[in-house]
Order: structure tokens, then C-alpha cells, then sequence
């Protein structure tokens, strides 16, 4: 006999344990209670019959000791966690069956192709195969005075003349006179002079000379060292040892002329370098996949004040890769913003930030010394730097010769678990002339499975003084943030915080706990597919790509358990809700883990999904077998 509402309310209530949040017994429910109510009211919201959705994944089980962490692995003994590797991945290209010329777009002007092109001409017979439009009105349309996908735009109906023409608004195209809502792209011109090796990196030359110098040096003193153990390897070596002598005499000439100056004891610089107040702020990490440009928009909108790029390849924008130099791209509002570069060698790292330091404008440049996949770590980047510490002052010397801003560091607490070492580093960064270290308070071992040393980081701070230190790790909200600030650190690095609920920046400035609505929530989503929209484009490959990355963020933001239905506040960032219904159906849609419920949502901004279009998030936490 079935349990009573009550009892099944009361049961669920005790079984809660240490790492699920604490809610108000009367909104816990089931597992198939919360699905059954969301298909019938989506049925009833959209009036479209169910649609077969991916299955949903078995809850993520809190792990309190070794027994229960063996019954949590694989076959092979691997643990579940990391990233959807083999995840199925589809070109935004594989959605349009056929384009429409850019020639048509841009106005019927001749196409250079002609006849070998295959893409349509006629914009009657393309309008006749293109996908329904998603709306009436056209954001990119209504901002910016004109939309630059044409008949392409799936919003198109809202600026096509009668005679299939793509209409304009003179009074806001005037407004956008001379600005440049979007810097840092890369040009055709230096994308060709980076692909035929023909850039000059003047300054990397001059440091890397340096490097070569010493080099002949150590091994010259190497020579010496052998030749007073070995005396009979002097006749051997005499020819070598006599070619380097003359060699590091060359090198060491100056030619002196009059007095003698400060010029002469300290080598001045160009143009001074930026100074960047970064005392006391809020920083929006750099976040791989989710930090992107309209995501840091939203951010920047909702309080923060640092915002910082996707981590970038230093070989890849070397060899002027147009995707990599997109992680560059910087918005008109974004007023404090840096850029983050990966790589594990000096002459790269040093050529990337003489590229970066002439050609994009930024206020700061940081070295990704953190980062835990083994795709970097096994070359020697990312966490891999922190134990190879040689190479890593190379590199921080040599990008701090050839910026005119600020360079600065994201470390972890070291590699090992139980072993760190970033208080080892960071007073021989405080030499290197590292203006900004950011910490974050969990090693590479670690990854996300326990709590953020704080204590550590406390400790490191003070180490790290005068140079400003940021700390890093499980800030979600208002409280963990001024707990953050009384260890001391210059300011807070806030990561997943910001993806559950991008709100965390309002919330710690007006010292508040914001019980957001799903309306306001869905409001916030709505600004990211707008800005989707003008940043990846209107036609159907820029609304998919726009979907794509909106569904990545979605995965991390159904985490959020709202305010008003907390029996404790506030919720951990490692504390997981149980199945609960929300104060409305948004909210509750809002709240499920589920992939297809989350691709409901994107139909709601976006309309509905192209036949074969397919989804998985990157990370494991909330993936499907």
C-alpha cells in the first residue's frame, strides 16, 4: 500500500544527509512526481505532444568515506567525473542544408564564384526552403540599425522590404558612428603574416638573445668546473673553450661615452606600463566554454568588475587560428578586462604576449599556471608549470619585457594532494615582477572533490604582500564572500558561483541574499540569447551556436535552489538540492537536470530545435550515459 503525501514527505525530509541542501519539506518531492508534473504542464504550456528526451543520470551520491568512494567507480576503477570527451558534436554548418550566398546578402552585388558557387542566388527560392522565423522582432535589427545576416536572419520578416531588400535605420546606424562595440578581432592582414612567419617580435628577440647568453655562459663555467676535476681534458677542449671566451668577450663590450647616468644602471622602458587598481574587486573568472563574450556581458551587467577571456593557446594565435583569437575578443563594456594565455615555453609565451601586447587592447595579461586537464598538464602547461620553475620565471620575465600592462598569475595550492607548494612560489613570483596572483585553494589532484583551503590561502596572502592576491574557491554567496575578505586577500575570483547564479555579484556588493524570481532568471537568459545573437550572428548557424553554449550554461545554472525555498541559508556550492517542485512551473522546469528540459527552455528563447540537432554537456556532473 502506497505511502501517504505526508509520509513520503516526512521520509524524504530525515533521509536528507551531510551534502544535499536543506529545503522546506512541503516543496521535496519525487523523482517521478517532479517529471510527471513537468510533462503535463509543458503539454499544457506549448500544446505540442511529449518528445522523447535523452534519459536522466542517477543522482550524484555524496561520498563520506573509502568504502562508499569504491562503490562509486567503474569497472576499469576510474571514478565518474571529468569531461564528456566522446560527447556527439555537430557543426553549426550541419543545420543549414543550404546557405544563401553572401553576394545576395550583401546587397546582390556580383559573386566572385559565379557558377561554381553552391550556394543559393535566388532569394525567392532559398525564403522558400529556409526554416520558419523564430520571431517577429530582430535584436541585432533593433541595436544596431541594420542586421548584417539579410534574408538570412531567422528574426528576418521584422527588416525585409517588400522587394526582399534588408532594410535600415539611419538614426541608430548614426548613433554607431565610429564606435567599435567589439575589439580585438583578428585581421586578415596579420592573419596572413602570422601563417607565412613573417611578424616581427623585436622585443622577444632581444629577450631570448639573453636567455642564449646565459646559456653559453652556464656551459662555460661547466667547462671550467670540468677542466679543474679533468686537467688532461684541457688540450681536448682548448679549440672550444677559446671560441667561447671570444664569443662572451664580444658579448661583453660596452662602449662607454661621457658620464655616467641612470640610463646607463637601469634600462627604461618604452612607455611606462598601465598601472591596474585590482584592490577590493570582483573577478569573473576566466571560465573555459561558459566564459564567453555575452556570458561575461551578463556578468558585467550583474556587478562585476574584473572580467577576464577564455584561456587561450599561445601556439595556436602564433599561428593566427580565427577560433583562438575569438577567446581575445573584448566588449565596449567590459572596462576592466585581461586576456589568459597557456603554453609551457619561454620563446612562445614571450612572442603571444608581444602579439597580444601590439595588436589587441587589454589592461592586463595572465599565465594560466593552474589548469588541470591532462591535454596541458602533460606537455608541461597549466599546473605543470609550477613544478617546473625554471621555465616558469623564463616565462614570466620574458612577457613581462615585452608588456606595457600588467602581468599576472592563477596558481593552485600545488599538484599533489597533500603536498603543496604555491608558498614556495610566491615570494620567487614577487621577484620575477608578477604584479596580480590569483589563488585558487585546491590542488590539481583535488579538482572539485573537496572544500577550498582557505586557510592556505590565508597564509599565502600574507606571503604574497605587498602584491595583491585574489583567492579563489566555493564562493556562493554573500557570506562566503566576507569570509573570503576577512583572510585578508585583495580581492575575490568567483568561478561556478557565477555560473549557478551569475547574481552573485549584486548579491555580495548589496550585502543581500536575492530571492530572484523565474521570471527575472528567465529575463537574464534572455539578455545571453540576445547577446548570442549579435556576437555568433541571426542566421541558423548563429542561433544554434548561441543555443549550444546557452545549454552549457544551463547545466550549471539548475543547480540554483531559490531563497524563499531554503529551510537554511545559504546553500553551499557542494551541497546538492533534492527533487523539489517550485513556487511556479518555470521554476520547477528551472530546477530539473534533465537535458531535454533544458533544451524546453532554449525553445522558449530561441524556438524550437532543428530536426537533428543532439546535445550533451562537457562536464560529468550533470551528463547522461
Amino acid at each position: 500500500m502506497e505511502n501517504s503525501t505526508e509520509e513520503t514527505v516526512a521520509k524524504l525530509t530525515e533521509a536528507a544527509v551531510k551534502g544535499e541542501a536543506s529545503l522546506k519539506p512541503e516543496f521535496i518531492t519525487s523523482k517521478d512526481k517532479f517529471h510527471e508534473f513537468l510533462d503535463s504542464e509543458w503539454q499544457s504550456f506549448k500544446g505540442v505532444e511529449k518528445k522523447e528526451s535523452t534519459e536522466e543520470p542517477e543522482r550524484k551520491k555524496v561520498k563520506l568515506d573509502a568504502e562508499e568512494l569504491d562503490k562509486g567507480t567503474k569497472p576499469d576503477g576510474k571514478r565518474l567525473r571529468g569531461q564528456n570527451k566522446s560527447r556527439p558534436h555537430k557543426k553549426p554548418t550541419s543545420y543549414d542544408e543550404k546557405r544563401l550566398c553572401g553576394s545576395v546578402i550583401q546587397g546582390n552585388r556580383e559573386c566572385p564564384y559565379g557558377d561554381k558557387c553552391h550556394f543559393y542566388h535566388d532569394a525567392a527560392a532559398y525564403l522558400a526552403s529556409k526554416p520558419a522565423d523564430i520571431g517577429e522582432r530582430c535584436h541585432v535589427y533593433e541595436t544596431f540599425g541594420k542586421c548584417t545576416y539579410g534574408l538570412a536572419c531567422r528574426f528576418a520578416r521584422s527588416h525585409t522590404t517588400a522587394d526582399l531588400k534588408s532594410a535600415e535605420n539611419a538614426d541608430v546606424l548614426k548613433s554607431y558612428e565610429g564606435r567599435t562595440p567589439v575589439r580585438n578581432t583578428l585581421s586578415k592582414e596579420l592573419q596572413n603574416q602570422l601563417r607565412k612567419h613573417s611578424v616581427a617580435f623585436k622585443k622577444s628577440a632581444e629577450y631570448l638573445k639573453t636567455l642564449s647568453n646565459n646559456k653559453d655562459k652556464e656551459q662555460q663555467n661547466n667547462g671550467t668546473a670540468d677542466l679543474q676535476a679533468d686537467p688532461t681534458a684541457e688540450t681536448k677542449n682548448e679549440s672550444t673553450d677559446a671560441e667561447t671566451l671570444v664569443n662572451s668577450e664580444k658579448l661583453s663590450v660596452v662602449r662607454t661615452v661621457g658620464a655616467l647616468t641612470d640610463v646607463d644602471i637601469i634600462k627604461l622602458r618604452g612607455c611606462e606600463k598601465k598601472q591596474v587598481d585590482f584592490q577590493d574587486k570582483l573577478y569573473l573568472a576566466p571560465l573555459t566554454t561558459c566564459g564567453n563574450l555575452p556570458f561575461r556581458r551578463v556578468c558585467k551587467r550583474l556587478g562585476a568588475d574584473i572580467t577576464c577571456g577564455e584561456m587561450a593557446m599561445c601556439t595556436n594565435l602564433l599561428q593566427g587560428q580565427q577560433s583562438e583569437w575569438a577567446l581575445l575578443k573584448r566588449h565596449e563594456s567590459e572596462d576592466l578586462f585581461g586576456v589568459q594565455v597557456e603554453g609551457c615555453f619561454p620563446d612562445t609565451m614571450t612572442r603571444c604576449a608581444e602579439l597580444i601586447n601590439n595588436n589587441t587592447e587589454v589592461d592586463f595579461v595572465d599565465i594560466n599556471s593552474g589548469c588541470p586537464i591532462d591535454l596541458v598538464y602533460k606537455k608541461g602547461g597549466g599546473c605543470g608549470l609550477m613544478t617546473r620553475t625554471r621555465k616558469f620565471e623564463q616565462i614570466v620575465r620574458g612577457m613581462n619585457y615585452v608588456l606595457d600592462v600588467p602581468l599576472t598569475v592563477k596558481i593552485r595550492t600545488g599538484v599533489q594532494e597533500k603536498n603543496n607548494i604555491a608558498h614556495k612560489l610566491i615570494p620567487e613570483m614577487k621577484n620575477w615582477g608578477v604584479s596580480m596572483i590569483t589563488l585558487h585553494g585546491r590542488s590539481r589532484e583535488q579538482r572539485y572533490t573537496k572544500l577550498a583551503d582557505w586557510d592556505y590561502i590565508t597564509n599565502c596572502s600574507k606571503l604574497a604582500s605587498p602584491i595583491p592576491l585574489f583567492g579563489n574557491g566555493d564562493i556562493l554567496s554573500y557570506e562566503d564572500a566576507m569570509r573570503a575578505k576577512e583572510t585578508g586577500v585583495s580581492g575575490i575570483m568567483i568561478a561556478r558561483g557565477a555560473l549557478v547564479k551569475p547574481w552573485l555579484f549584486t548579491e555580495i556588493k548589496e550585502r543581500r541574499h536575492w530571492d530572484i524570481s523565474s521570471a527575472e532568471r528567465l529575463d537574464i537568459l534572455r539578455d545571453f540569447t540576445n547577446f548570442g545573437l549579435e556576437h555568433w550572428g541571426s542566421d541558423t548557424r548563429g542561433v544554434e551556436k548561441t543555443r549550444t553554449f546557452l545549454l552549457e550554461w544551463l547545466s550549471f545554472m539548475c543547480r540554483y535552489i531559490p531563497v524563499g525555498l531554503l529551510e537554511r541559508v545559504p546553500v553551499k556550492i557542494n551541497e546538492r538540492p533534492p527533487y523539489y517542485m517550485g513556487r511556479n512551473f518555470l521554476e520547477s522546469l528551472m530546477a530539473s537536470q534533465n537535458v531535454g528540459d533544458w533544451i524546453r527552455i532554449s525553445e522558449m528563447l530561441l524556438g524550437p530545435v532543428p530536426l537533428n540537432f543532439n546535445f550533451l554537456p562537457k562536464h560529468k556532473a550533470n551528463s547522461y550515459k
